[in-house]
């Protein structure tokens, strides 16, 4: 500060003032939002099955977040399950998991599915542009990956019971070439008492690490203990 009764010069006063205003304003801007930073863990998208909806994955969620996952990591794609895997639902996945890395700041997402889940998700890393580059671990939960005899029963009238037809479009389009392709990390989970996947050597890829869960309800591989554990072993390896 200038001594009592000297002049201030118009230089010192210029350079007083800009010293002031840096002290005032912000470096950022209130309500601006500098750039998402890459997050602890790679972000989780989980899949729901054919007439499900995001809600089945609570138990498994809780269990991911008293690992560690806060909220903020894990995700729920939800979608109408009555329409096309390769036209349509993939392509909304793509968007979904795009967006995700934004919001996170994250370069690549972990993926779980079940049942049918698991043939949007694959047809998304196998068949999209960007599919194998933003996604670092695939988990199939019961997945009809080969198709299942049960869809025969709705695919007069549903499109995604015809894409689990053994033979469809779909099932040709993934099997093609490698099951397992890039650098991804494939795991499937499968019951010798599914109901709803028939047979049960549908869902085992070849390149996937693939677990028997033992004698389990379709539905009740979601809730069971020794498969999370598993899932959350395969995601963090």
């Amino acid at each position: 500060m200038p001594k009592p009764g000297s002049r201030i010069t118009a230089g010192v006063a210029v350079a007083m003032l800009a010293a002031l205003a840096a002290l005032l304003v912000p470096a950022t801007p209130a309500g601006a939002q500098g750039p998402a930073r890459s997050p602890a863990r790679t972000p989780v998208v989980f899949v729901h099955g054919y007439n499900a909806d995001p809600g089945v994955w609570g138990g498994l969620r809780e269990d991911f977040k008293a690992d560690g996952y806060t909220d903020a990591e894990l995700f729920s794609f939800g979608y109408d399950t009555h329409r096309s895997v390769n036209e349509t639902l993939s392509g909304e996945l793509a968007a979904y998991v795009e967006g995700v890395k934004r919001q996170t700041g994250a370069s690549r997402v972990d993926l779980v599915a079940h049942s049918f889940g698991g043939l949007v998700t694959r047809w998304y890393v196998k068949h999209d542009p960007a599919g194998q580059a933003s996604v670092a671990h695939w988990a199939s939960l019961a997945g009809p990956n080969h198709g299942t005899a049960t869809a025969w029963a709705c695919a007069l009238w549903d499109q995604a019971c015809r894409d689990m037809t053994p033979g469809s479009y779909v099932q040709k389009g993934l099997a093609a070439g490698d099951e397992t392709p890039g650098t991804v990390r494939y795991a499937t989970w499968w019951s010798n008492c599914d109901e709803v996947i028939n047979p049960d050597s549908s869902v085992p890829l070849t390149g996937a690490a693939n677990h028997a869960a033992g004698c389990l309800a379709h539905n009740d591989l979601l809730g069971d203990d020794e498969v999370s554990r598993g899932v959350r072993a395969f995601l963090s390896s």
